[in-house]
């Protein structure tokens, strides 16, 4: 069997199981968030179950519309908080924790071969642990708090081997929309999308985490990489066991679906245009196109690594005369990390903002919102129309650096073009 269906046999009770086949799996972990926590909560009352099934394992995190930009998102976070208090919930308060999807593994919520369930169709993040981790919509997540099971249908599995080096100024951001582009955003529907080959096995967390917060982009069911070394050294300290990771390889005879290659040693960065995910280019081929606003942060690229590719880009210079640049480290961690090795100072030297670590303007819902005919580049996930704000504003996704490089220039910018 392969990663996917181990963890999923394991969680049913079962030797092996089968792409296609029902299972009845136990959950590990559950979380909710503001947006979508309430929604939940309503639907658990309803069921009449007083107490969640285990209330060690359902966590709740503020992050989408933080700090309260109205009246009814202070609504919303109340009901949360009241929620978190009486179930005795793990609760990440405003400005004590960040984005959901990178508060979970910083604080030992994600341990490989774990189920993971969120109210949030970014939850595939976790995939760069080893876990099977999928976005579920906020009446499921209720069911999951009050049984702590959830059915599944066994995914097939695309197995993607990327081998090469990066060059300079590319990045997995590049690489997972380059595949996205290849594939489109229905090129994996309920599928799992299987990481493997030399460049990730090189990877760092950070850039795993990138891989499989935007594998649900191209339809998939879960994000998923082996963990090893590199993934036992990012959760020591954080979990409390961890599990023996050799169980948790794909078997040699592992079947897949398809096996699609990548090879990253010639790939320039990558630029999805508005307002599709997949519809991809080589920045070089996207033009001159001027920009209102560039955006570095989200739970795709608000990591320590993100920063410091971003603030190496920008150090020494200016943001370029009518640009707003926004930059949110993903958690509260990050943001002291980042303010420690000096990143924050290169940001707003440059004349850039730095928001408390929260979703801003990746879900057009706070800080940062576009108006009709602007354009921002962001290291966010996706360009719908109307995701940022107006439906008649583009978005365009990128990576770290070149979102950088394009606040700087005032248009759309391969990094390499910017002088050190």
């Amino acid at each position: 069997m392969n990663i996917t269906e181990k963890i999923l046999a394991k969680a049913a009770g079962k030797k092996t199981v089968h792409p296609g086949e029902i299972v009845d799996a136990n959950v590990d972990m559950v979380m909710v968030h503001d947006l979508t926590g309430p929604l939940a909560v309503e639907a658990f009352k309803k069921i009449g179950t007083p107490k969640v099934w285990d209330n060690k394992k359902v966590v709740v995190i503020l992050d989408h519309q933080v700090p309260a930009e109205s009246v009814k998102a202070a609504e919303l976070h109340k009901t949360m908080r009241n929620f978190a208090k009486t179930q005795n919930l793990t609760f990440y308060e405003v400005g004590r924790g960040g984005i959901c999807h990178q508060v979970m593994p910083e604080n030992g919520h994600v341990t490989p071969g774990n189920v993971i369930v969120g109210a949030d169709s970014h939850t595939c993040t976790y995939g760069a642990f080893g876990a099977f981790a999928t976005g579920i919509g906020s009446t499921e997540a209720a069911a999951v708090m009050a049984t702590g099971k959830i059915w599944f249908k066994v995914p097939p599995t695309i197995k993607v081997n990327v081998k090469g080096k990066f060059q300079k100024y590319v990045t997995p951001k590049d690489l997972i929309l380059n595949i996205i582009g290849n594939l489109s955003v229905d090129g994996a529907i309920y599928r799992a999308a299987e990481f493997t080959g030399p460049t990730i096995k090189a990877m760092s967390i950070a850039g795993r985490m990138t891989l499989c917060n935007m594998a649900v982009e191209m339809g998939a069911k879960n994000g998923i990489i082996a963990p090893d070394e590199t993934t036992a050294e990012f959760l020591a300290g954080r979990v409390k066991k961890m599990p023996n990771l050799e169980t948790l390889q794909s078997d040699k005879d592992a079947e897949y679906e398809r096996t699609v290659e990548f090879d990253v040693s010639k790939m320039e960065p990558q630029v999805a245009c508005p307002s599709s995910v997949d519809n991809v280019k080589p920045v070089s081929e996207v033009g001159d196109v001027p920009v209102d606003q560039a955006f570095i942060g989200s739970c795709t690229n608000g990591r320590l690594e993100d920063l410091q590719l971003a603030a190496k880009v920008m150090k020494g210079k200016k943001v370029k005369e009518g640009v707003r640049a926004l930059v949110i480290p993903a958690s509260q961690e990050v943001w002291k990390q980042a303010d420690e090795a000096g990143l924050l100072k290169i940001f707003t030297d440059a004349g850039a903002i730095v928001c408390g670590s929260a979703c801003g303007p990746c879900l057009g819902g706070h800080i940062g919102l576009l108006a009709a005919g602007e354009t921002c580049v962001a290291t966010s996930n996706r360009n719908f129309i109307g995701r940022m704000g107006s439906t008649q504003a583009n978005v365009y996704l990128a990576s770290p650096a070149t979102v950088a490089a394009s606040a700087l220039t005032g248009k759309i910018t391969n990094p390499r073009e910017v002088k050190a």
